[in-house]
């Protein structure tokens, strides 16, 4: 079996890394893929639809799997069904559950799907209203994409004021910030569930948590993600049992009661509230950087995983997933997830990739006269396994030990929430 995998950051690395290593896989080609990605890479322009599939189709590819959301929201999906081509991936009207948060939070209160009360504003006036009628802190949104940086938890009036501001009238985030959901702020732990999904029913993968904020002790702005670990030892197979029911079946037969069949994997970004789990955001594909963890867990051959539910039977599906505990460390650009520098060289890979039980997954890396550079915000993330997460966090921050590049920054304290849990 021949595979494309769609994007170039450390979530398609670690796809790549997975599926090129099973037994039916004959070949991986990654596009536009990056310095650390062994599979052959072709470029390409992800958000371009007829590009992908001309390069599925030229390659002879058996199966494409997309990796950022981008092209999901726009429609490759749909354009590889109407080709005959198969693709793990959701089609366009059900990427809405992230392309926009306002539909998915429309959505959710449709099919009685369990999520904070929300507000769904297009003017700046009607955003303050929004927050002053919710109280402090709130939670202010973008409703399009914006590369897991459109999302404000503001203490206070200020705060949302000025969030609002920026992406309603500065245009922080483009089209993306036109129109706002203001939420009620949830409180309780975060919890991440990837499930595989043939429109029909689900296969959840191993939970993790993920750490969004930029410095240590969850302090500063938002980020796609500064580190991860899994299993989260917050999710209980009660629990698991509860979110299937109570979010996972009503998604899968909500989409399909209007027009969409979900095949591809969803994203669940849960908050475990006083009140029972509630859903804080949807993604259509892989998370990143969860997905550095939970996918060297599986055990088991996971492409045909994937074919059976883009192929929309998972029916006769099965895998199985170590319960040892992974830890995956960021190391990112100094400034991001502001303005950084790039163009750095990136000593200490071979070191860092030779410690026990160790991978090192690339992101904003690029080959320059044959030295491995940065060239993103998020460089690297540094996944590590251990008997137990003590012994997982250890390793992973031995590794990142022996990695060096001008400006680096990461944070000190992934895996410490795993290791406060009784």
């Amino acid at each position: 079996m021949r595979l494309l995998i769609v994007g170039g950051g450390a979530r398609e690395h670690a796809l790549a890394w997975k599926l090129g290593g099973e037994s039916v896989v004959d070949e991986v080609i990654c596009a536009p893929g990056n310095a650390g990605i062994k599979a052959r890479c072709v470029p390409v322009e992800v958000g371009d639809p007829e590009a992908i599939l001309k390069l599925a189709t030229d390659e002879r590819v058996d199966l494409t799997v997309v990796g950022p959301e981008l092209p999901l929201a726009a429609g490759v999906a749909d354009r590889f069904g109407e080709a005959g081509q198969l693709l793990f991936g959701p089609v366009q009207a059900a990427a809405r559950l992230e392309s926009s948060k306002a539909f998915a939070k429309q959505f959710m209160a449709r099919h009685g799907i369990p999520t904070a009360d929300f507000r769904v504003c297009r003017t700046e006036t009607d955003a303050i209203t929004a927050c002053e009628a919710f109280g402090y802190p709130v939670v202010v949104k973008a409703d399009g994409l914006a590369a897991g940086k459109g999302v404000t938890v503001a203490a206070d009036r200020v705060a949302a004021r000025r969030a609002v501001r920026e992406a309603i009238i500065e245009g922080r985030f483009g089209d993306a910030g036109a129109c706002l959901v203001i939420e009620q702020c949830l409180v309780g732990p975060e919890v991440s569930l990837f499930v595989i999904c043939d429109g029909h029913q689900g296969m959840s993968l191993p939970s993790a948590q993920d750490h969004k904020r930029v410095y240590d002790g969850d302090e500063g702005p938002n980020t796609g993600g500064m580190g991860a670990f899994a299993p989260s030892p917050l999710f209980s197979n009660t629990l698991s049992s509860q979110v299937k029911r109570e979010i996972v079946a009503p998604v899968l037969d909500g989409l399909r009661q209007e027009g969409s069949e979900y095949r591809g994997v969803l994203y669940v970004g849960l908050m475990l509230t006083s009140a029972g789990p509630k859903v804080i955001e949807f993604n259509v594909r892989f998370g990143d950087p969860e997905a550095q963890v939970v996918l060297p867990m599986i055990t088991t051959e996971l492409s045909p995983v994937l074919v059976a539910a883009a192929r929309g039977d998972l029916s006769n599906a099965t895998w199985r997933a170590t319960s040892d505990p992974h830890v995956g460390v960021v190391i990112a650009s100094g400034g991001y997830p502001g303005p950084h520098e790039t163009g750095f060289p990136i000593r200490g890979l071979a070191e860092a990739s030779a410690v026990s039980d160790v991978v090192v997954f690339h992101a904003g890396s690029a080959l320059r006269d044959g030295t491995v550079v940065t060239s993103g915000g998020r460089v690297l993330t540094v996944v590590a396994q251990g008997v137990n997460f003590d012994a997982a966090t250890a390793r992973a921050y031995e590794a990142v030990g022996y990695i060096e590049f001008s400006n680096q920054h990461y944070r000190t304290d992934i895996g410490q929430k795993a290791l406060a849990v009784p």
